[in-house]
């Protein structure tokens, strides 16, 4: 029996950039993925390509079609997966939780000529981007789904840190998200589970797409990093298996850049 049999990876956000390239580096890798993703029917062959791809590695792939702040739901997931596990004689494997959930309000704060953000929409991109990661945390681990040696990751940026127009609900959730991790490492110290922020690199990603202004930001980056490229998110996605190995028990409560170097010099 090897280490990784039966070891599950549960990602919030599957079924594209970060998410999909992080399934996929952990399939390749062995683990079994559950994915949760909210995907309407123009998007589902995109999905399957994602999740065909992990099935080639020789692992299990469970996926979700829900909205992932929608608490019923998220109970009606890990109830499933409690049942799959269980019956694989897997309870208790869940080794990985990442949290790469990208929808929010893009809308300023103040202004006449445009419409601003609203405290439903403020509230929304709190809750999904940042709360949501408590949420999913409290019913995975309050199931007996992962145990000793768990990881939780959480995908941020630098934009938790800095400004941009339109970005503020969602500067904010980052943020909060740090926050939490840091909350979470705390409190999940006695039972070995370790919880870390993942501050990404500027990333051509669907997310990055619906940024106003995302050019700029994409030539900026080129600019400002050492290697001269964008970060991809398969960069991403294998610095978080690396980082999941025993040995990195004592590292929590971080926020990690994989940026290439990129924040140093912005």
């Amino acid at each position: 029996m090897t280490q990784l049999q039966g070891s599950w990876v549960l990602i919030l956000g599957v079924s594209s950039g970060f998410g999909a390239a992080t399934a996929r580096e952990f399939a390749r890798a062995g683990y079994h993925i559950a994915g949760v993703h909210l995907d309407r029917r123009a998007t589902m062959p995109d999905v399957e390509a994602v999740k065909s791809e992990i099935q080639s590695f020789g692992v299990e792939a469970q996926f979700f079609n829900i909205n992932a702040a929608d608490a019923d739901k998220r109970r009606a997931v890990i109830a499933e997966l409690s049942s799959i596990m269980s019956a694989r004689g897997e309870m208790g494997c869940m080794r990985v939780l990442v949290h790469s959930l990208a929808f929010g309000a893009l809308r300023p704060f103040i202004g006449e000529a445009v419409e601003t953000i609203t405290p439903q929409q403020m509230d929304m991109t709190l809750d999904v981007m940042a709360n949501s990661l408590v949420y999913w945390t409290q019913d995975v681990v309050n199931a007996e789904l992962m145990g000793e040696g768990g990881r939780i990751y959480a995908l941020t940026s630098a934009g938790g840190r800095r400004v941009w127009p339109n970005y503020g609900a969602v500067s904010a959730a980052k943020a909060a998200l740090e926050s939490h991790i840091r909350q979470l490492a705390l409190e999940l110290s006695p039972l070995e589970i370790t919880a870390n922020a993942i501050q990404a690199g500027v990333t051509d990603t669907p997310a990055l797409r619906k940024i106003p202004g995302n050019q700029r930001m994409i030539k900026h980056a080129i600019q400002l990093n050492p290697h001269g490229r964008l970060t991809q998110p398969e960069d991403v996605a294998k610095a978080m298996v690396a980082l999941s190995v025993p040995e990195t028990g004592w590292m929590t409560g971080n926020v990690i850049r994989v940026d290439g170097g990129e924040d140093i010099i912005g």
